[in-house]
This record gives structure tokens, C-alpha cells and sequence, in this order.
């Protein structure tokens, strides 16, 4: 990156939902604001995202209940402070979104390990992509606000004297099958880890349970938790059903890989509702009225990340996280469904204003070096099952991150949420905390509140 482009007070780097939500907070307060992409806006997770977003906002809910729900699938590994406030604040962040032009669905959609229905989606199945498209056209026209894509940024150095907002996304595209665009590889948390930030959380990636399983190039297409709440059912190579489809995420993707030919059937869920997710699945030669469809997990959502503060501040002063790519310990050790976006838009916002106050990045950082593609590796050694012997293997890789999560999954001797250790198959009394790894040493392991 040029040095020239250094002139706005906040540097956001990334334009998903977590970014944007940044880089409009942070202009509304007065700052001038540069967003860098490294692709379009249309390449983020968050844009994909099939999901809605969870809020308490019917008649009966509260964010007490949304927060038990959050605990609940996080195996007590959430950190409470953090959940408190994702969902005291999400009603305001739905309509938030409603004035700036967001139209949702009518009704509510119930996932996995939520309750009751609170999820609030938009498009049907197109929650991400309808959220994303209006957070750019209020950035676009911000004049405050300088959108550039294709700016693959590979040092912050070249970013000092901004106050830095890394919104890069997460890391669950390393892994051979996954429902992630193809960027989705953890170079903000490199970026991060050059500058001297500490990362937490490595070895918690979860598999969504509901991927296409194909061999004529729709394999991974996500089949949102949506359809499931919807009425769609998992049934095993005989047609039964083996699970109950609304169970916390890491069960059913446990319980999908562990059966030959599991299959998704739609025939109960109303096509029409989600028109984009019904024509992709006959794109690809599938009609979902007429037979249920093959599908088996894929890596789908990095837990872990840079760690950061309830306001995005990083371990380094000047440097901020939001989004995927950052680690408040909210998820815990299982991300609730339809939390994702929820955190982009909340600690998204409180990032950028948190910019607004300083201090301005400083730190000198060495570039990061593109790697070799570590995904077969990563599928048999850190997927839905591990041992100690796969993730020792992994030690050995020459790309950065993957070093870092075996080292994590090795410190972490238990099972709990999405982390499934064969060899340690039950939760740990003395592993309640996070693991954190701090530049050149071994992961420690933390507890927040």
C-alpha cells in the first residue's frame, strides 16, 4: 500500500458488515474515514451470510433469554460481559438497520439452540448480502468515507498515524471443505500477530452441519440453518431421521458426519421463501421438491481471532478488531445460530467509535508472507474429530496459522463445543478459560469475565 493513502483518522481495513459498521459510526461521530478491501464488498463472508439475525425483538423475548440461549451453546466458555451486552443491544441494532433502508422478512425464523423464534431475516436466505448491499450504498455516499477495493494490505506498518479497525473476516476457508470464500484465510489476525496482538481461540472453528455434498462444483454451497427452522429435516441413507435438526450446531454437524448419506429433505419448507437458495440447488441439478438432497459439514466459522475488548481495543494501542476476525469471547466454545451478524453490527459499530478516541496506530510490523494451501492437512487433522497425533502433524506446517491452532488444540485436553478431541472426549474442569497465544510463546490459558 502506497504511504500517500494515509490521510483519514480511522483506517478500516475490510468491508464486510463488522467493517462498514465501523467505518459509518465512526464518520457519523466526525472522523474522516479510509475502508480497504482487498476484493468487492460482494467477496465477505457477511455478505454471503444465509443466516438472519438474532434479537429479541418479539412480543415475550428478552435479551435475558437471547443471553441464556447465547451461554447455553457457548459450553460455559462465553465470556458473560460480552453476551450481556451482544444482546442488550440488538434490538437497537434492527432498527438501526430498518431506518437506514434494510427491508426484513415478515416473521421471525427460530436456528439451532435458540428457544424460541428471533431471528430476523431478509430475503429469505439472503440476510447477509441485503445488509451488506445497504451498509455500501450508505458508505458509497458518506462524504466522509473513502471505499477502495482491491487492496490486499500485507503490513500495518504502511498504516501509521490512523487509528486501525481490522474487520478482515475469519479463517475457516484454510480447510479443504468449506462453506468460506476463498479469502477467508486469517490474514488480519497475521497482520495483527506481526504487530505484536495477541490471538485466543485458535482451535475453535465451527462446521456448519448442512453443506451441499457434490462433485460437479456446487460441493460446500451452504444450505442455511434457516430451511431447518423452517421445517426441513436431516434423514440418514434410509430415510430416517436421526437428529433433532434444531440442536446446538456442533451435535448435528457431529451427528451428520457420522451417518453414510445424510441427506437434507425440503420438501415440507415453502420454496418461496427462499428463492435464491432453491435456484442455486437446482443449478446444480437438485430438485428439492422432489428428493432431499446429500449434504455433510464443512468449516464454516472462526470462533477464534484477534483478542480485543468489549470496544474493540487490541492487546497493541491504535490497533482495533471487529467481526470474525476478532475474539471477544462471545461465542464461547459454539457460536449460537445467527450471532455472526449480530457481532459485526455491534462490536463493529463500538470498535469505530472506540477509534475515534485514539490512540493512533505506531507500531512497526514485518509483512506477512503468503503460504502454502493447508486445507487436506487441516481437514484430517483439525476437522469435526481430532487427536493428538493429527494436530502434532500440524506443527510442522509452513503456514503460520495452522502452527498456531494445532498448538491450541493440543493445549486444549478436553472436548467442548465445537473442539472434539478422541482422545479427550469429555469436558475439563480446569480448561474453563481462553487460549491465548501471545507473539513467540506457547498458548496460555485466560479467563475473561
Amino acid at each position: 500500500m502506497r504511504q500517500k493513502r494515509q490521510t483519514a483518522d480511522v483506517v478500516v481495513v475490510g468491508a464486510g458488515v463488522a467493517g462498514l459498521s465501523a467505518a459509518l459510526a465512526a464518520a457519523d461521530a466526525g472522523a474522516s474515514v479510509l475502508v480497504l478491501a482487498k476484493a468487492s464488498h460482494r467477496s465477505s463472508n457477511s455478505y454471503a451470510a444465509q443466516g438472519g439475525v438474532a434479537a429479541a425483538v418479539a412480543p415475550g423475548d428478552d435479551p435475558a433469554l437471547h443471553a441464556s440461549d447465547t451461554l447455553s451453546a457457548g459450553r460455559d466458555l462465553c465470556r458473560p460481559s460480552a453476551v450481556r451486552l451482544l444482546t442488550d443491544e440488538a434490538p437497537g441494532r434492527i432498527e438501526h438497520l430498518r431506518c437506514l433502508g434494510v427491508r426484513f422478512d415478515e416473521g421471525l425464523g427460530r436456528e439451532g439452540g435458540h428457544s424460541r423464534a428471533r431471528v430476523v431475516h431478509a430475503g429469505g436466505a439472503d440476510t447477509g448480502r441485503h445488509i451488506a448491499d445497504v451498509l455500501t450504498a450508505r458508505t458509497r455516499e458518506h462524504r466522509r468515507i473513502r471505499l477502495l477495493e482491491g487492496e490486499r494490505i500485507t503490513t500495518l506498518s504502511a498504516l501509521r498515524g490512523s487509528a486501525v479497525v481490522l474487520a478482515t473476516g475469519g479463517y475457516a476457508a484454510l480447510w479443504a471443505r468449506t462453506t468460506n470464500p476463498p479469502g477467508a484465510v486469517g490474514d488480519g489476525l497475521l497482520l495483527a500477530h506481526a504487530a505484536g496482538a495477541a490471538l485466543a481461540d485458535l482451535e475453535l472453528v465451527q462446521f456448519h452441519p448442512t453443506a451441499l455434498r457434490d462433485d460437479n462444483g456446487h460441493d460446500g454451497f451452504l444450505l442455511s440453518e434457516a430451511l431447518r427452522g423452517a421445517g426441513a429435516k436431516l434423514l440418514d441413507g434410509g430415510g430416517e431421521r436421526f437428529v433433532d435438526e434444531l440442536a446446538p450446531r456442533d451435535v448435528v454437524a457431529r451427528a451428520v458426519a457420522a451417518r453414510t448419506g445424510a441427506r437434507l429433505d425440503l420438501r415440507a419448507v415453502e420454496r418461496e421463501r427462499y428463492p435464491t437458495l432453491m435456484a442455486t440447488l437446482e443449478r446444480a441439478g437438485y430438485d428439492p421438491a422432489d428428493a432431499p438432497v446429500p449434504v455433510s459439514p464443512a468449516a464454516h466459522y472462526a470462533i477464534g481471532g484477534i483478542v480485543s475488548d468489549l470496544d474493540g481495543r487490541t492487546s497493541v494501542p491504535g490497533l482495533y478488531a471487529a467481526g470474525e476476525c476478532a475474539c471477544t469471547g462471545v461465542h464461547g466454545a459454539n457460536r449460537l445460530a445467527s450471532n455472526s451478524l449480530l457481532e459485526c453490527l455491534v462490536f463493529g459499530r463500538r470498535a469505530g467509535l472506540a477509534a475515534l478516541d485514539g490512540p493512533h496506530f505506531d507500531a512497526v510490523a514485518a509483512p506477512i508472507a503468503s503460504a502454502s494451501d493447508p486445507g487436506s492437512a487441516l481437514w484430517r487433522d483439525a476437522g469435526l474429530i481430532r487427536s493428538a497425533a493429527g494436530l502434532t502433524r500440524l506443527l510442522d506446517s509452513s503456514h503460520p496459522l495452522v502452527r498456531e491452532v494445532a498448538a491450541c488444540g493440543l493445549a486444549r485436553e478436553e472436548s467442548r463445543g465445537v473442539h472434539f478431541r478422541e482422545d479427550f472426549p469429555v469436558e475439563s474442569d480446569t480448561l474453563n478459560g481462553h487460549l491465548v497465544v501471545h507473539p513467540g510463546r506457547e498458548p496460555v490459558l485466560e479467563p475473561w469475565s
